[in-house]
């Protein structure tokens, strides 16, 4: 039998076979083009035959268009596809399972693993789900439309099938993995129908991710193999008629043709419904707004053209019609990096060669290895990487180094919490180096997240000078560091309380200290205790005095009772009359066999309480500063895992907040608790383990700090390092002042070891010595090293000396405090070290001055004798719109990587979903975020993330992050996109540029005032960069482009090009070409995505120019030193009266018609200028003729008057182009009800004491309101006066 020829391509090795079967293995497929089962399984064939073979292990089938043969039995023959192995062989049918045996052996995830797992969910729906709902969308649309079908619902029931699978896409270039499987070919097979029939462009842009991943993958050669190239449906379209449907004939009668013209009109409203329903977005989100003047729908833009990682992007095609962030960020990013842009050697021999342009080297805050990119981190790298691109388009050897650091802490609790989940194992089973092996395995394998994320905000970084804070040159330094320091007498070994996490063994620094305020009573979920935990509230009980004969007592309180069993005094304020006949006295102590002192102290406060406290040296840091003045023993009652030690039963072994409870209990059974009330407090929480913060005495390593800081507070106060903004300079003298010395000491594995080794000494002679006693510690660069120390310091021999290395690690700040001028090789002179120690700046969030800033420059002067940078700019923190600090309980988290990409409002909610909220918390999120993003994050891509961060950056003020602000930035890229379109289309394809951007002294007035504004946006970059004022930057940059040069510039360009004087025109698109030029090297350090895209597409003035617009030299005013005042003053009549003209056309609702326009003067001289103006005036206010009105010359009747300077009024010809008797009704029924407002507010004025007893603020308010009022009364009197002459 014959059959149709096949809709897609067939190869030698699957090919069209005869019916009848043979030995080889049949496909029988339909030859229907819209048969997306059998399509399903040639394209699997496909990649059977290119990959490693069939799954199933035979040879690739040959193909057949038609069913295969009957059996001759009463079994309907099966559907379509079938897969037949040879007579008598495997006979399967169903494009899922016909698929799936086509497919190669692994390529469909690796059987039982997670992969496997998520191919056969995503292969499932869209076979239960994505099938019948793309079927019941489309099959209307090819007329086989049922009578019982509702289309409505068909469109809604597709919508919510595309809702879960635009989700998975946001963050995915495939369902699984990084390259198409069964999934993938199921989906998009499934979808074949409605991308072809019924998803328009605004659909497609609706679904913009699935839309993405479908054209991706249509795009690869085994699917277009066999689809070629997929048709997407382009809107509007005919749709045949059901079979049967026609009328036979050439002749049609009225009654034939009236029911058929009905029949078209049901099908154009059956047509709206369905882009109406499909232009919805997916569940909880809706389309972000859009410009009045790009109304159209741009759909999803991709950058498609095959380029391999580092080749240079193809930018010889047509412009997309708009800008799209997927489209521009594309493929730049590897050719950058390829090329050596980013490295300090490009374009120069070697970094030691002299620049006279001279250095600019910063190095980045490292990120923890454990971290994902986060608002914090996109405005530091916001703010850095345009001032390391503004550096280098300057010439200078520009160095911005990145690294990352190890995170002690918070990389060894996601190590154990994986081996714990994954092996039920713990570290202390595993063994140090063993587990130290499997973070090493996590670190390699996860660890450069960080990484990826920094390059998708843009980050120029030399990649090549990375740096890991636990690579062998930073752990040499780090041990150099220590032993210099400990030599010294710098570092010393003490016993001092430290903030301790019990869940996490360790103690921690403070910036590891979350500090949760209370109210009052509030119980809190503590790790290790299944019940919650009461704090917030403070506990009165009773002291009975030694001997007292009238049963004296002295009561204090305490928001932690169980330390009570770790009194060792009760203390009052020396000059309390209630408690000077206690001097000398003792209190019993209810539980223990021994009597308190009761001490005068001046730290006690009078006014709190009873003015008496109890004294617990071991557990508070107030308490062991008194136990030092007055000689007091520290007893220690809680131990590393937070259970009660050196107490007596039944309090012995409790777990600390066990035993708060039986303390409670045991001081009612003795009649001494007084009461409890509410307190408010502050609760310190491990942030990492969210465990409440134990203060322990510990004996650990501190670093000295008293000398450092003050060498740190007089480099500030010489002016040889400047912080800013200044504001910074007074908190750090303070802090210097009153520093205190720094536990470096932590209780991990995952760290710097603490190269100190404990000493004993075998040998009679020396005594042995104890932990706490530095004297018995040495320090070693190696093992030999600190043996021959101990030996020399106890005047033995090295075979008399046992070592035990310390099994503490160094807090993670102490590497990064050595940062600068480790990643450099330090203590080698390395040429990396001479040339770029010390650094040029160091910008970073001013949150982090003294845990890092300040430890740096300390440890800086300390080991090198330098400073390591000369400059500090702190940044601002990142608030939410509302001003709040950005809380995961308050639902205003923003991840910088949603602003770029989007992300719905379901989407928002099911990140909380990962987190560690209360219930209760996770409803109070879920309601701020619908509260702040009700339709969700916007896409708004890189560059407008980028340039909105430093748009808001102004010294001194945290920053509210409004998205919608960063959308419009996004809109300004659109701009920016459409008017070098324009530009581009404007200067033809022979346009040659000059060979300098120098005037030629012919250009128009509009030429020479559009220079002058560009000139000054290049001063205005210039000064804003040096000074570190951003704000003043974008916003000059941002008015050049916008209200400069697209709302007037190009305006008045457009007759100049359309007219007949060449020479002007040619003059103009030099003066064109020379603004898209400056302009975009201006921006390229703030937008450097869509600024190089747009610069590839520009002509070069010569074939010197640099390849790349971020190694582009950067405007510099001496170049750029265009300022014309006469022209900007002669310019300035233009727009004046073009605004002038604007307002009288926007009060009388003209919006489409073109008046004529009447100018009229005071003087000949101003006549003279407003002439020159006026094509202008009429190109940028749409008006019709401009006509000059000398002095003394009548205006027309019927004109409305607006005034455009003290020297010339606008008249604006009304007559015809409106209805008088209709205006005069509507002014002056607005003028009935301005009155009656501004009777109101003069009445409301004049009542008595208005001015004592009314709010200044309202009064102010008020008189604003009544001249505003009193000023559109004006405005109405003289419309009404106007239309009443025209009547």
């Amino acid at each position: 039998m014959e059959v149709a020829p096949p809709p897609f391509q067939v190869s030698a090795s699957v090919a069209e076979a005869p019916a009848t079967p043979g030995t080889m293995s049949i496909l029988y497929v339909s030859p229907h083009p819209d048969a997306f089962p059998s399509l399903r399984a040639l394209i699997a064939a496909r990649y059977g035959e290119s990959g490693t073979g069939p799954g199933w292990g035979g040879p690739p089938p040959r193909v057949c268009l038609q069913a295969p043969p009957t059996s001759g039995t009463s079994i309907p023959p099966p559907r379509l596809p079938v897969l037949e192995q040879g007579p008598g062989g495997l006979r399967v049918w169903g494009a899922a399972a016909v698929a799936q045996l086509l497919w190669p052996a692994g390529m469909g995830g690796p059987g039982g693993s997670r992969g496997a797992t998520l191919v056969q969910q995503w292969v499932s729906y869209a076979d239960g789900e994505l099938v019948p709902a793309g079927c019941g969308a489309a099959l209307p649309a090819l007329g086989l439309r049922n009578p019982n079908h509702d289309p409505q619902a068909a469109l809604g029931a597709l919508g919510r099938a595309l809702g879960p699978l635009e989700e998975r896409l946001r963050l995915h270039t495939y369902l699984v993995g990084e390259a198409p499987t069964l999934a993938d070919l199921a989906a998009v097979t499934a979808l074949l129908l409605p991308f072809r029939y019924v998803l328009d462009p605004p659909a497609r842009w609706a679904w913009g991710n699935v839309s993405r991943w479908f054209m991706t993958c249509v795009q690869q050669p085994e699917f277009r193999a066999v689809l070629g190239d997929v048709s997407l449906c382009p809107g509007v379209r005919s749709i045949p008629q059901q079979p049967g449907s026609e009328v036979s004939g050439s002749s049609k009668t009225a009654a034939q043709l009236k029911k058929e013209a009905k029949k078209r009109e049901k099908l154009e409203k059956f047509q709206q419904k369905q882009r109406n329903q499909l232009h919805q977005p997916p569940p909880g989100e809706k389309k972000p707004k859009i410009e009045k003047k790009e109304k159209r729908d741009p759909g999803v833009i991709t950058y498609d053209i095959p380029t391999p990682p580092g080749e240079k992007k193809d930018v010889s095609g047509s412009m997309p019609d708009s800008y799209s962030p997927q489209y521009v960020e594309a493929a730049w990013y590897s050719w950058w990096e390829s090329q050596g842009f980013f490295k300090p050697e490009y374009g120069r021999a070697s970094v030691s060669e002299p620049n006279p342009r001279g250095i600019f080297m910063m190095c980045i805050p490292p990120p923890n290895v454990t971290g994902s990119l986060h608002l914090g981190h996109a405005l530091t790298n916001a703010i850095q990487d345009s001032l390391t691109r503004w550096h280098r388009m300057r010439g200078e050897t520009t160095l911005w180094n990145p690294g990352c650091d190890h995170a002690g802490i918070a990389t060894q609790v996601v190590v154990e919490k994986k081996l714990w989940r994954e092996h039920g194992l713990s570290r202390h089973q595993l063994g140090r180096e063993t587990f130290l092996q499997e973070v090493w395995k996590w670190k390699n394998e996860k660890g450069d997240r960080i990484y990826h994320q920094l390059r998708k905000l843009g980050g120029s970084l030399d990649w090549d000078r990375a740096c890991f804070t636990m690579d062998p040159k930073l752990s040499a330094a780090v041990t150099e560091a220590f032993v210099r320091l400990h030599n010294d007498g710098v570092i010393y070994r003490s016993t001092r309380l430290v903030n301790w996490s019990c869940s996490l063994n360790s103690a921690i620094s403070d910036i590891e200290v979350d500090k949760k305020e209370l109210s009052g009573r509030t119980l809190l979920s503590v790790p290790g205790y299944q019940e919650k935990v009461e704090f917030g509230v403070i506990v009165s009980f009773a002291y009975k005095i030694q001997d007292s004969e009238s049963n004296e007592e002295v009561v204090v309180a305490t928001t932690r009772i169980e330390t009570m069993l770790g009194d060792v005094a009760v203390a009052v304020h020396p000059n309390d009359p209630r408690y000077q006949h206690l001097q000398g006295k003792s209190v019993i102590h209810p539980f223990l066999s021994r009597s308190l002192p009761i001490i005068f102290d001046e730290f006690v406060d009078m006014e709190f309480g009873t003015g008496a406290v109890k004294i617990t040296p071991a557990h508070d840091q107030n308490d062991y500063e008194v136990g030092q003045r007055h000689k007091l023993e520290a007893v220690s009652i809680i131990d590393h895992q937070g259970n009660l030690i050196n107490v007596p039963p039944p309090f012995l072994g409790l777990p600390r907040f066990e035993a708060r409870k039986a303390v409670l209990a045991a001081l009612k059974d003795k009649g001494l608790f007084r009461e409890v009330k509410d307190n408010p407090m502050v609760v310190p929480l491990c942030n990492r383990s969210k465990d409440v913060v134990e203060p322990l005495l510990k004996p650990q390593w501190y670093v000295r700090c008293g000398e450092m800081a003050q060498a740190a507070s007089a480099a500030v106060t010489r002016g040889d390092l400047k912080i800013l903004p200044e504001i910074h300079q007074k908190i750090w003298h303070n802090w210097m002042d009153n520093i205190r010395d720094w536990c470096i000491s932590r209780q991990l594995w995952w760290g710097h070891r603490i190269p100190a080794y404990f000493v004993t000494v075998n040998d009679p002679k020396v005594p042995p010595g104890e932990d706490p006693d530095g004297r018995y510690w040495v320090s070693g660069r190696s093992e030999e090293e600190a043996r021959e120390k101990a030996a020399k310091k106890f005047g033995v021999s090295t075979d008399k000396i046992s070592l035990s290395q310390d099994e503490d690690v160094l807090d993670t700040w102490f590497s990064s405090g050595i940062f600068p001028f480790s990643i450099f090789g330090w203590p080698n002179q390395t040429e990396d070290l001479s040339i770029f120690y010390p650094g040029t700046l160091l910008e970073t969030g001013h949150d982090i001055l003294f845990f890092w800033v300040a430890r740096m420059v300390m440890l800086g002067l300390k080991l090198t004798g330098k400073l390591p940078f000369k400059e500090v700019y702190l940044h601002a923190l990142v608030r939410d719109a509302h001003g709040r600090k950005m809380s995961k309980s308050l639902g205003n988290v923003i991840d910088p990587l949603d602003v770029i990409s989007g992300l719905s409002l379901q989407g928002l909610h099911d990140q909380l979903l990962n987190s560690n909220l209360d219930p209760s918390e996770m409803e109070k999120a879920k309601e701020g975020q619908k509260a702040d993003f009700p339709n969700g994050i916007p896409e708004c891509g890189t560059d407008a993330l980028r340039f909105g961060l430093c748009a808001y950056t102004s010294q001194g003020r945290d920053i509210n992050l409004d998205v919608n602000r960063i959308l419009g930035y996004r809109h300004f890229c659109n701009k920016l996109w459409n008017a070098t379109k324009f530009a581009l289309r404007a200067l033809g394809d022979g346009f040659v540029p000059s060979p300098t951007p120098q005037a030629s002294n012919q250009e128009s007035l509009a030429d020479r005032w559009i220079r002058s504004r560009l000139s000054e946006a290049v001063a205005l970059s210039d000064q804003g960069f040096h000074a570190y004022d951003f704000p003043t930057v974008t916003t000059a940059q941002y008015s050049f482009w916008l209200y400069d040069l697209c709302n007037v510039y190009l305006e008045c360009l457009k007759p100049v090009l359309s007219g007949t004087d060449q020479a002007a025109a040619d003059i103009a698109r030099q003066t064109l070409y020379t603004c898209l030029d400056v302009g975009l090297r201006l921006l390229s350090p703030f937008m450097p995505f869509v600024t190089e895209e747009l610069y590839q597409r520009l002509p070069r003035r010569g074939p010197q120019m640099p390849p790349s617009l971020c190694v582009t030299p950067y405007p510099e005013p001496t170049e750029f030193s265009w300022k014309d005042p006469e022209a900007e003053a002669a310019f300035e009549l233009a727009l004046s009266i073009t605004r002038a003209v604007r307002s009288l056309r926007a009060d009388y609702n003209l919006t489409r018609s073109q008046p004529e326009c009447f100018l009229e003067v005071v003087d000949e001289a101003t006549g003279v200028q407003a002439s020159k103006v006026s094509g202008y005036v009429q190109a940028l206010s749409n008006t019709g003729a401009v006509t000059i009105l000398l002095p003394g010359s009548p205006v027309p009747q019927g004109c409305a008057v607006g005034l455009a300077s003290d020297r010339c009024s606008v008249h604006l010809q009304l007559q015809g182009l409106v209805d008088p008797s209709r205006e005069l009704a509507k002014l002056r029924a607005k003028q009935v009800e301005a009155e009656h407002q501004a009777q109101k507010l003069r009445e409301r004025r004049a009542v008595p004491d208005y001015t004592t007893k009314v709010p200044s603020q309202v009064q102010e308010s008020e008189e604003a309101k009544l001249q505003q009022t009193e000023a559109e009364l004006k405005k109405v009197d003289e419309a009404i006066a106007l239309f009443e002459k025209m009547l």
